[in-house]
């Protein structure tokens, strides 16, 4: 006859109460790696909304400093 592993569940509100264990363990894990995904997600968020800034106000920048471009004129048909 097998013997029962040493510390091993032997009744069913132990295997119940293992399980429980092993339900808060994921549950724990899950929001840890949910919290640093949170975490990098608003980081890299404020990376892009500050580059889009800066290129922004290059845009700006360069719109000012850019020659006037000259009217064209339209040309007429006679007709």
């Amino acid at each position: 006859m097998n013997a029962p592993k040493k510390g091993a569940p032997r009744t069913a509100n132990g295997v119940f109460e293992a399980s429980e264990r092993r339900s808060e363990q994921v549950k724990l894990k899950i929001s840890t790696e949910s919290a640093a995904n949170d975490a990098k997600t608003a980081r890299l968020r404020a990376l892009r909304l500050e580059k889009e800034a800066l290129d922004a106000e290059a845009a700006r920048l360069k719109a000012l400093n850019a020659p006037a471009s000259p009217a064209k004129k339209r040309s007429k048909k006679s007709g």
